[in-house]
């Protein structure tokens, strides 16, 4: 491998660590990709990475290429090859090219060059980094499309003289709703309250045809639950910096803004600033394809196997103790509950969840997924549970001078400003009002270290994602009352007693 990328120094039978980590940088210049997008289920569609032999490596970079080179699964023996074939006229002793970022976006000479620079060096550092908001068509670019209730239609009140019947695919809906004003039906037409774990987009009829009907998603909700949208929306509160809230990590999104991602990047490097960055896909969860890094070739050419965003790694975040490891990353988990959008009302589920990692944090290691990551209960690993009570106590223990309230008030506020963010505009660009809607969302954040303007040391929360229909097992298990909580609180507009704050 050194040899096939002209490293210098003596190969041996067992190489040195200075030269695995060089091989580790200079890969993904070598490297191709391709997933399997009728693959039954998520895990098996991530993206496979594979670097060409000694020939293909070899084929120079051309924006004239006279071949391309594309991946083959040939189904007859279950292998990958690599296709060679000319697409225009090559004499004999001609070279052969390929065209290293070939994809409509590199049509764009700038947008080419920045993807060039995973290989050729550009200096973009006289772009402008900061960000703009998208005109609405971005919006609607690769999405369902979907409606917008009839504001015509008024809503009929849920019944008060029997029990309100819920239709829910949801199995820890069906084996923990226990409140007595609730029953479960199998039949959605009975139903006056659908909870679906499939996405719904036609609010429209809905209104029309089901005015006495509930339901628990809101249109246009994916501005949120959708990484690149989230961003978006966000940005619009106390976008002082040109690069989104204090409470917002830098972002950029690596098909529409990887000049501003480039120039901002040069910068940082050029300042001396800290460079690691996390690379994550619009639209999954559990951290699947997903990586670390400070390498500018490994983050420009991980868009090649799906759109990602380029989001600024937390440096410095606060740490947890864990006596039998160290000090580990750890991030919390609010349960959000959107009530209504006009006017907005929002709550948070009082009680939070907590993830940790299972290694010591440092800036080393990236690729050691047990440090940098803290989503274990999908993996056969150690999974550290902790009761968000003891937590507290815990937390309060080791920073001293930062009370768990205080900190809490700026989560709440952050969580806040995101549904602000996120109904300031009208649909597609936000959240549409939904009369008859009620929606259950998960929120994951961290904890960061930061200075204000006078050098003092200040904690500040950290927005990371939301998830649209969490994952409720944990919930339940600590909390059995969780989803009758939920359903008062969405539903019958029912709070006191139900652990729930209004934000």
């Amino acid at each position: 491998m050194a040899a096939l990328m002209d490293l210098e120094g003596e190969v041996e039978d067992l190489p040195s660590d200075d030269m695995v980590n060089q091989i580790m940088e200079e890969k993904w210049k070598f490297s191709q990709t391709y997933s399997i997008a009728s693959a039954q289920n998520v895990e098996e569609r991530q993206p496979m990475w594979y670097i060409l032999d000694e020939f293909g490596a070899r084929i120079q970079h051309s924006d004239n290429p006279s071949f391309r080179l594309v991946p083959f699964l040939y189904m007859g023996d279950g292998c990958g090859y690599s296709l060679l074939f000319p697409i225009k006229d090559v004499p004999e002793g001609g070279e052969v090219t390929r065209d290293y970022v070939e994809c409509p976006e590199a049509e764009d000479d700038e947008v080419r060059k920045c993807l060039l620079a995973a290989w050729f060096p550009c200096d973009m550092t006289d772009v402008d980094s900061k960000q703009v908001e998208p005109d609405p068509s971005f919006f609607k670019t690769g999405r369902e499309s979907e409606s917008l209730p009839d504001p015509s239609v008024k809503p009929t009140p849920l019944p008060a003289d029997r029990k309100i019947k819920v239709y829910a695919e949801y199995e820890y809906i069906r084996s923990n709703l226990t409140d007595p004003k609730f029953e479960l039906t199998d039949s959605m037409a009975d139903a006056d309250i659908l909870w679906l774990s499939t996405h719904f987009k036609d609010f429209e009829n809905f209104s029309i045809e089901c005015p006495e009907k509930r339901i628990n998603q809101f249109p246009f909700e994916n501005v949120i639950t959708i990484k690149d949208l989230l961003c978006v929306v966000s940005r619009r509160i106390d976008n002082y910096s040109g690069n989104g809230p204090s409470w917002l990590p830098v972002t950029f999104n690596l098909k529409t803004e990887i000049k501003e991602f480039l120039s901002h990047y040069q910068k940082r490097e050029r300042d001396g600033l800290d460079n690691h960055w996390i690379i994550k896909p619009w639209n999954l969860a559990r951290a699947l394809d997903t990586q670390v890094s400070c390498n500018l070739s490994h983050i420009l050419r991980l868009p090649f196997s799906g759109p990602k965003i380029a989001q600024k790694y937390l440096d410095n975040p606060v740490l947890f103790n864990r006596p039998e490891i160290g000090n580990v990353k750890f991030d919390i988990r609010y349960i959000i509950l959107l009530k209504s959008v006009q006017p907005l009302q929002v709550y948070a589920y009082n009680r939070f969840w907590l993830r940790f990692a299972n290694h010591p944090f440092d800036l080393t290691d990236l690729d050691l997924y047990e440090k940098h990551f803290t989503v274990m209960n999908y993996k056969p690993t150690n999974l550290k549970q902790m009761y968000c009570q003891e937590f507290t106590r815990l937390f309060e223990e080791q920073n001293p001078g930062y009370s768990w309230s205080t900190t809490q008030d700026d989560i709440f506020k952050m969580i806040k400003g995101v549904f602000e963010g996120a109904t300031k505009c009208p649909p597609p660009c936000g959240i549409g009002a939904s009369p008859q809607s009620g929606a259950m969302y998960a929120t994951d954040l961290m904890l960061s270290w930061e200075e204000d303007q006078d050098g003092n040391k200040r904690m500040v929360p950290k927005m990371l994602e939301f998830n649209w229909s969490p994952d409720c097992e944990r919930a339940c298990q600590y909390y059995p009352e969780f989803f009758n909580n939920v359903f008062n609180t969405l539903f019958l507009g029912s709070t006191d007693g139900h652990n729930v704050t209004l934000l």
